[in-house]
């Protein structure tokens, strides 16, 4: 605890040094506000970021001292000192008391000078951060005390912060503690408050009271009017009860609930307690703060009642003190008083950096407080001041972070004796010897008698405004000595406030005549006179007490004046801002104030500020008053120009820094009610960001200042050419926002000033680095990422430090003969050494056609705007310095080339013998497999796995949600109060079967932004299911919905109507389809359409599949071939199965002949083997693929046979080969046996990147081909020679697909379902009454909605109709087979040449015959007779008895409760706009309902 650390001693007078350097003698704490700052006898100690520190009276350090307990300073972080106490013992001893905030606010008691710890006490003082504390040491009986009041508990108005006192203890606010152990003790004075917390300003001594200033916690936050009050506790020993409570009074100063800081000010025998009240509500305005002064023995006196404090279990009402606010400011934060010449001195800090010195007479009236001192960063001024304890000519002002020592007097400013003596400092004299105003320290004579004048030799120290009342309505100012006046001025304060200025002067007194509408009956008179001489000049104000009769009637026997202070107000309730007299006088005032701008100038004044108000023409006399703080002269400011009836200019002087009163005065009348005009410091910049532009201009500069709201305009000032006046953007007072203007005519980079302008004058700011434009190399437009589009801008590096939200690209194109634009949004700009990336996406919808050929690409910032051209401007270069060097390469090569074109011409022949040998041997194949292949499809494959409808209907519905499947097949968890369940499920099925209300509802959905086509799709899905049961109301509202969409469509492109699925009808229509023909798919389609499926399976394994990568030799799409494959061979092998207990039946084919091929892995082998006896024994074997081994059993050995083992071949990559049949050397006629694993291994299907199989990796495909013939010769490969074996499974399969073709598209018994019948009569109704006569249109209705929106979706998924698995091979190939079926619905001919898709030209013949077909079938169904509404509802009843209970209805019904929710606000609205309150009352019912079942576990 003693001296600081040695690393940091010698830095703190260096810190001190150059904190003082340029300025005032100053210390500044190191990172850290000022917590607390006391004197003490030979110096000053500051409190800060955990630390204290001891500095010199001259404000250099002495130590630094931490806390007990504590790491060092700034631990832990948030600590505050709230209490310095010191205070000296018997024999010198220095004792300091020091409370901190942490560890529930403790208490530490040094020994000075060493700091050496006496004792540690938690919950002495205050824990809370912003909790006050304030203590006073005191001496009785020959033992020390402390008397500590603090807010120990904040109660509501502070969430607990785990430092409160124990519930016993929250209520104690003033405790008294022997220094010995600071323990409170109920012999030595507890009191307790009542429910309110208090927060106190300061702890005082004054004879043998303790007084205590404080508000109630309340008052900041409220806008509360009780005024503060002041506590009194009378000293008694401890035997007699220690300290006690005598009560405490309320000290009104004029409806300020707050007290900010507090000062004892000792004059001889009397003492006074000084106060900074403040406002607790509203903006700074001109009287927010005011200085009251109260006597302490007054004090003492009335503080008898106890209104927020328990005293023996009593409580009476406090008295009130009133006192006349002895100075009025708009931002005061500090006071100190002292005692000079029996003069009264005030010290006061402001908000805004300002120490301030007020003198008062001795009728408490202020001089005009002059500027002691301002801070250049305007922080406010810490609470407390104090003067120095060694040299009182100084006195410590804290702001922030630092100290600063401050003289009390700037006497210098005053040159001559008059002016010296004239100004009342008594702080101040005149010097005979040095022939200047000094202080009396600094006067080389003061000591003689005639060697230093102070105020006492002033020629008018004695001087006094005396009144006389001559005459009826005449009052006559007079001076206590008898000098020729040169000025006079009355001014009437209250009841309202008039100035009179045309007074007549007459040798040394003046008078003038007072209006009658000021005279009233109220004691509520209050009179200012100003007088000058030639040498001195007296303001003093006077209240009139029963002064109107003697001034109405001059019977002046009871008339009494008292000299009072310049801030007298009239006022009895806070609620009152005006008495009767001023009501009286509004009603007859002429003019009206609307408005005054501006209220925020610079102290430099303002040449025309504009009043706004009525009946400004039919008025004479027009005054503006300006009145700023209490003591100083107002300016009576003359009207410049009533410019017509509602408004006029004025022009406002030069003055101090502070918020002053202004009042428009009229006709001699009252003035208008007073506004706040805030004179501020000129403006002034810390910063600007970004600091740079380019030359073009219109970047946003955002410059970080203060005052900027006083700013008239920014000049951009360019020394080579003129200046530029850039026009503010929105901003605050400490941020002012522009564009920076265009240097057209600079060709390179230039630095400019920016220059702040108010009024004439020109304050430098800061300067603004202009550099080239951006330079923009090229662009990447990548396309790919359909329907994204995503845009690359590479552009040089420059020092403009640009930001993505500065930059805008656009990409423009030509539609047709219009330009089109596409805003990009740019995602980041990265920065690279040679050059740096804009990264920009653009999110296309799905209409969107672009024209890339017709692209442009263009960059904007600010005014700069420039083209990007797709390709670099540097390529040239670039061509030129590799052109030397391409040469010279190229000469090498020729060189090598010729040297060893034998060799190569030699190599290449024998590759294009051997390129020859293959595509012949390929064509040949392929040719003859084309004529003589045929496929040997199993006759019998079994029972068809149809899923149950439940599931086909939910993969239907939700084709990408499967979660929902074992959600529907769920039931509803049971709860206890099922009828309300029920209640407010039935309530929602009713509303939704309530066609106008569903309509409504899907509409208003479809509207909403953020409801998405996933969320359409699942809403029509959660609909179908809950309307299940109900199909016919279901096709109703189908019906209503799709002449809807087709209103909406109708006037774009009928053609495009069902095409796709975007709304809740599109999909709603898939859904219903799914349902009416669930039966005609199971009855006529779902055999043929599997036969399809297992004969594709059939002839892709026919041929060699790659395990890998599963492409096959035999598919129909191009993208699956696999035309890397070796020559094979089949192998037929005897497959032996091992009986097993998962199959046990007698009659199982226990060996079975298999064929294999040579190239097959061991796992393809496993599937064929477990397919033959599928298809032999019609059931399965009883074993997953996993589960079962292989073993090769011959007569010399039995060996397992795997995928991968020690033999597998090694590629020179590494990449493992998996083993075949062909690997093992396995002929015709061998034996395998099929047996169960006694382990569950690895898979044998699934590898990695490290395996292959047929697809060999690219440094083995080249390689020398094996085999006689051919040795020593490499292989080559060609894609285009294996597309024969598309065609050839094309061939092998062409029966199947054209069975199942004709098996959608024909009439069974000449009937069409009931659907497709009801649904294409509709659509054909449709077109008859929107007179659409175009066949085609009625054509491709009928197309979207049942083949596009229906078949397709089967054919491409054959697991949502059977219980299968779907490989991507199988995937592929039936897309290949949609496409067909799609394109024989399709109305377009098809134009294909040689280099159109193969899956295209796979069908292309047989294309024409099948569109002749599918428009015969569109013909028949027309022709068939049209249903009868009775038909078709009872189609639809069935099906709905079909599917009863099917689902569970309530998963539904809760879904598209979640969505009404969701959008309830726009739902209830459009039902009120369209429908009435009854749907409403009913929707609020049903959410009613669903609210009450929150709690309940299954919602």
């Amino acid at each position: 605890m003693a001296a600081p650390p040695p690393a940091l001693s010698w830095a703190l007078p260096l810190l001190a040094a150059l904190a003082g350097a340029g300025g005032p003698q100053s210390f500044e704490l190191p990172g850290a506000r000022i917590d607390n700052i006391e004197v003490s006898g030979g110096g000053v100690l500051v409190a800060g970021g955990s630390c204290l520190y001891e500095l010199q009276p001259e404000l250099r350090p002495r130590r630094r001292v931490v806390p007990a307990g504590e790491q060092g300073c700034g631990e832990p972080p948030g600590m505050r000192s709230n209490l310095l106490l010191p205070y000296e013992e018997a024999r010198g001893v220095g004792v300091l008391l020091a409370g901190w905030t942490q560890k529930d606010g403790t208490c530490e008691v040094w020994e000075q000078p060493a700091y050496r710890q006496r004792l540690n006490r938690s919950e002495v003082v205050s824990c809370l951060p912003d909790g006050s504390t304030a203590g006073v040491v005191f001496q009785l009986a020959d033992a020390w005390y402390l008397a500590v009041a603090a807010t120990y508990s904040a109660g509501t108005y502070r969430d607990r912060l785990g430092c409160e006192p124990s519930q016993s203890d929250e209520t104690t606010v003033i405790t008294v503690r022997g220094i010995h152990n600071l323990q409170s003790q109920e012999d030595l004075g507890i009191i307790k408050r009542q429910d309110e917390p208090l927060h106190f300003v300061d702890a005082l001594q004054w004879r043998d009271h303790l007084f205590f200033p404080y508000y109630r916690l309340k008052a900041r936050w409220k806008n509360y009017t009780e005024p503060p009050s002041m506590a009194v506790l009378r000293q008694q020993s401890p035997s007699q009860g220690g300290l006690t409570l005598q009560g405490h009074v309320y000290l009104d100063c004029g409806c300020r609930s707050l007290i900010v800081s507090s000062s004892l000010v000792r004059q001889g025998e009397q003492g006074w307690w000084v106060g900074v009240f403040h406002q607790s509500h509203g903006a700074k305005a001109w009287n927010a703060t005011a200085v009251c002064i109260f006597g302490m023995e007054e004090v003492k006196k009335e503080a008898c009642g106890a209104t927020h404090f328990v005293r023996n279990g009593e409580s009476s009402e406090a008295k009130s003190i009133k006192k006349l606010p002895t100075l009025i400011h708009s931002g005061l934060m500090a006071v100190y008083g002292t005692v000079v010449l029996n003069q009264i001195v005030l010290f006061l800090g402001t908000d805004d950096g300002q120490l301030l010195k007020a003198i008062l007479n001795e009728d408490m009236e202020s001089n005009c407080p002059e500027v002691l001192y301002e801070i250049k960063e305007e922080t406010s001024i810490f609470p407390k001041l104090r003067l120095d304890p060694v040299d009182n000519n100084y006195i410590y002002l804290s702001s922030a972070n630092k100290v600063r020592r401050i003289p009390v007097a700037n006497c210098g400013r005053y040159v001559s004796e008059q002016e010296c003596l004239s100004a009342k400092d008594p702080y101040c004299g005149w010097c005979s010897l040095n022939q200047r105003c000094t202080l009396k320290e600094n006067c080389t004579s003061s000591n003689s008698i005639k060697g230093w004048y102070n105020i006492s030799h002033a020629p008018d120290k004695d001087l006094k405004v005396v009144l006389r009342f001559p005459a009826k309505n005449q009052v006559a100012v007079a001076a206590s000595i008898s000098k020729i006046l040169t000025s006079c001025m009355i001014k009437i304060v209250k009841p309202v406030e008039v100035f009179y200025e045309n007074v007549v002067l007459k040798n040394s007194s003046c008078f003038c005549n007072l209006t009658a509408p000021v005279i009233t009956d109220n004691d509520c008179l209050v009179l200012e006179a100003s007088l000058s001489s030639s040498s001195w000049n007296i303001t003093q104000t006077f209240w009139l007490k029963n002064c109107s009769r003697c001034i109405r009637k001059g019977e002046c026997t009871s008339c009494k004046w008292t000299r009072v202070s310049p801030a007298t107000t009239c006022q009895d309730s806070c609620n009152a801002p005006a008495s009767k007299g001023i009501a009286t006088a509004q009603k007859t005032e002429h003019i009206s104030i609307h408005s005054i701008e501006p209220l925020w100038i610079s102290t430099l004044g303002k040449s025309e500020i504009t009043v706004k108000g009525e009946n400004f023409t039919h008025a004479s006399g027009i005054k503006l008053i300006l009145t700023g703080i209490t003591g100083c002269k107002p300016d009576i400011i003359k009207v410049r120009n009533v410019l017509n009836d509602t408004q006029m200019t004025f022009a406002l002087p030069p003055t101090r820094k502070e918020a002053k009163s202004i009042c428009i005065q009229a006709n001699g009348k009252k003035c208008s009610p007073p506004m706040t005009l805030h004179y501020v410091s000129p403006p002034s910049c810390f910063g600007i960001t970004p600091n740079t532009s380019w030359i073009s201009g219109g970047r946003r500069i955002t410059t970080i200042g203060r005052n900027f709201n006083v700013v008239d305009s920014v000049i951009i000032s360019d020394d080579q050419r003129s200046n530029f006046t850039v026009s503010r953007r929105p901003g605050n007072e400490s941020e002012y926002h522009y564009l920076t203007p265009s240097l057209s005519h600079a060709t390179e980079g230039r630095v400019v000033d920016m220059i702040l302008k108010v009024e004439t004058t020109f304050i430098p700011c800061v300067k603004l680095h202009y550099h080239p434009d951006p330079v923009f190399i090229n662009y990447q437009l990548h396309t790919e990422l359909d329907p994204d589009l995503e845009l690359k801008i590479y552009k040089e590096n420059d020092k403009l430090n640009i930001s993505k939200t500065e930059v805008e690209v656009y990409l423009s194109y030509m539609n047709g003969s219009q330009t089109e634009k596409i805003w990009f949004s740019v995602q980041n700009i990265t920065k690279k050494p040679d050059r740096s990336t804009i990264l920009c996406k653009f999110k296309r919808e799905g209409t969107d056609k672009i024209d890339f050929s017709t692209v442009k690409v263009f960059v904007k910032l600010g005014n700069f705007e420039q083209e990007v051209k797709p390709t670099s401007s540097h390529i040239y270069l670039y061509v030129l310095i590799l052109l030397p060097i391409v040469v010279g390469v190229i000469i090498v090569a020729f060189i090598v080339t010729r040297y060893k074109s034998k060799e190569l011409t030699r190599k290449q022949s024998q590759q294009l013998e051997l390129l020859e040998y293959e595509i012949r041997k390929e064509i040949r194949e392929g040719f003859a497999e084309l004529q003589m292949d045929e496929l040997d499809v199993v006759d019998s494959f079994g029972t068809v796995p149809f899923l149950d409808y439940k599931h086909f209907a939910l993969r239907t519905f939700f084709p990408e949600s499967g979660g929902f499947a074992s959600i529907f097949s769920e039931d509803m968890p049971q709860s206890r109060d099922q009828t309300s369940q029920d209640e407010s499920f039935n309530m929602l099925h009713a509303l939704i079967c309530n066609k106008n209300f569903l309509v409504t509802l899907i509409h208003t959905l479809e509207k909403q932004k953020n409801f998405s086509v996933k969320d359409r799709c699942l809403f029509a899905s959660f609909l179908t299911i809950a309307l299940q049961t109900k199909l016919v109301y279901l096709t109703h509202i189908l019906e209503v919905l799709t002449k809807d969409l087709m209103e909406q469509s109708s006037n774009v492109q009928p053609k495009l109507l069902l095409r796709r699925t975007e709304s809740v009808v599109e999909k709603l229509l898939t859904n219903w389809m799914s349902v009416c023909l669930s039966g005609f798919l199971r009855e006529t389609i779902g055999e043929p359409f599997y036969l399809l499926v297992t004969t594709l399976n059939q002839r892709i394994n026919k041929g060699p599949v790659d395990a890998i990568t599963c492409k096959a030799l035999y598919t129909l799409n191009e993208d699956w071939l696999l035309w890397q494959v070796s020559e094979f061979k089949t192998v037929t092998v005897n497959i032996i199965f091992e009986k097993i207990p998962e199959n046990e039946s007698e009659d199982a084919c226990q060996t079975i002949q298999v064929n294999v091929l040579d190239c097959d892995t061991i796992g393809q082998a496993k599937e064929k083997s477990l397919q033959a006896f599928l298809n032999k024994n019609g059931f399965l074997y009883g074993l997953q693929l996993d589960e079962i081994g292989l073993e090769l059993v011959s007569e010399e050995q039995q060996r397992e046979l795997l995928d991968i083992d020690g033999s597998s071949e090694v590629m020179e990559d590494g990449i493992r080969k998996l083993n075949t049949i062909g690997h093992y050397e396995i002929s015709n006629g061998a034996t395998i046996k099929v047996f169960k694993k006694k382990a569950n291994t690895r898979s044998d299907v699934d590898y990695s990147d490290e395996h292959c199989h047929l697809i060999l990796p690219d440094s083995e495909a080249n390689k020398d081909v094996k085999g006689a013939g051919h040795k020593g010769k490499q292989k080559f490969k060609v894609k285009e020679m294996y597309l024969t074996k598309l065609l050839s499974t094309k061939v092998a399969i062409h029966s199947v697909v054209e069975k199942l073709f004709r098996s959608i598209w024909s009439l069974p018994n000449n009937k069409a379902p009931v659907a497709i019948k009801y649904f294409f009569d509709f659509l054909d109704a449709q077109a008859e009454s929107k007179k659409i006569t175009d066949p085609d249109v009625v054509h491709i209705w009928k197309t979207n909605s049942l083949p596009l929106r229906f078949w397709v979706n089967i054919l491409k998924n054959p697991q949502f109709v059977f219980d299968i698995k779907k490989t991507s091979h199988i995937d592929g190939c039936l897309s290949v087979i949609a496409q067909a079926f799609m394109d024989a619905f399709s109305l377009t001919e098809q134009t294909l040449g040689k280099e159109a898709p193969t899956n295209k030209l796979l069908y292309a013949k047989d294309i024409p015959l099948y569109k002749k077909e599918v428009k015969a079938y569109y013909k028949a169904i027309r022709d068939l007779p049209p249903l009868t509404t009775s038909e078709v509802e009872e189609f639809l009843t069935q099906e709905s008895k079909k599917h009863e209970n099917e689902f569970n209805e309530k998963v539904a019904l809760f879904e598209i409760y979640r969505y009404i929710v969701k959008y309830y606000d726009e739902i209830v609205s459009k039902l009120e706009r369209e429908r009435g309150f009854e749907e409403v009352q009913k929707l609020q019912q049903v959410k009613a309902l669903f609210d009450e079942k929150k709690k309940c576990k299954w919602l």
